[in-house]
């Protein structure tokens, strides 16, 4: 690849670990912690969050006529997102085995955390669920496409292709053949090292996430252990002082 192109790549990614990290900073200030992948929001956020919630009643009078009337098309297009979601499982599982590409993980495109906003009625809850899963879907469908198409036509558009999938900067310049010939076996050969990549990057985001996570709370009784502890040896230490030293006692004998 062009070595212009990897500098502005490096570049690209640099800045989306920087968008990252001020996201987890904006998280930090609304007081969310990461608890086992689960939201988990403080007592008195989540109940400032309820002074917001709408009621079922007021929210479907509010609700516009056409809102209501498109709602059914809407959710009918549910049942071809599962065949879909179907189909593309079992290509990766049936097909990337033969080609030695590592199968996606499917769970890392799904994410459904909205349910724990308490400003969230429950139609708004279903509704948001239903979003989360259909862009799921279609970054999974995008990755496993993405892989695909590096393994069988690594070769870049002439016109400019939007939103491209990630592997799409890769690819070999539209009419280069002597590129094309010279890098599909490279280009395949990267697809087979992305199992210890994904692995180092989850391994690197559970430490973050136990790092993020906050301090454990002493149980009850072993703080009052504790205490006990402190009173007793303060205690001691008071007995410890109002005893004088065994020399002096001797000195003092021997004198009398």
């Amino acid at each position: 690849m062009n070595p212009r192109i990897n500098e502005l790549l490096e570049r690209i990614r640099q800045l989306e670990d920087e968008i990252e990290k001020e996201i987890e900073r904006r998280r930090k200030e609304l007081h969310i912690d990461f608890e086992n992948k689960r939201v988990r929001f403080e007592h008195e956020v989540l109940e400032q969050q309820r002074r917001f919630k709408m009621g079922l009643r007021k929210y479907i009078k509010r609700a516009k006529l056409r809102n209501i009337l498109s709602a059914p098309v809407i959710y009918s297009v549910f049942f071809p997102m599962l065949l879909m979601d179907l189909f593309v499982t079992l290509y990766q599982y049936i097909c990337f085995p033969i080609y030695g590409i590592p199968r996606v993980r499917r769970r890392d495109y799904f994410v459904f955390d909205r349910a724990h906003l308490g400003y969230l009625n429950i139609i708004e809850k279903i509704n948001c669920a239903y979003c989360s899963y259909g862009n799921g879907l279609m970054s999974y469908a995008k990755e496993v496409v993405g892989r695909t198409e590096q393994y069988w036509c690594p070769i870049k558009h002439a016109r400019r292709v939007l939103h491209s999938h990630p592997y799409y900067d890769g690819f070999v310049d539209y009419g280069d053949a002597e590129a094309y010939r010279r890098e599909l076996k490279t280009l395949r050969a990267e697809l087979a090292k992305l199992n210890a990549a994904e692995q180092q990057e989850a391994k690197q985001q559970a430490a973050e996430q136990q790092e993020n996570q906050p301090a454990e709370k002493q149980p009850p009784e072993t703080q009052s252990e504790a205490a006990h502890t402190e009173v007793v040896t303060e205690q001691q230490e008071g007995t410890a002082m109002t005893q004088p030293p065994t020399g002096q006692n001797k000195e003092t004998d021997q004198h009398e």
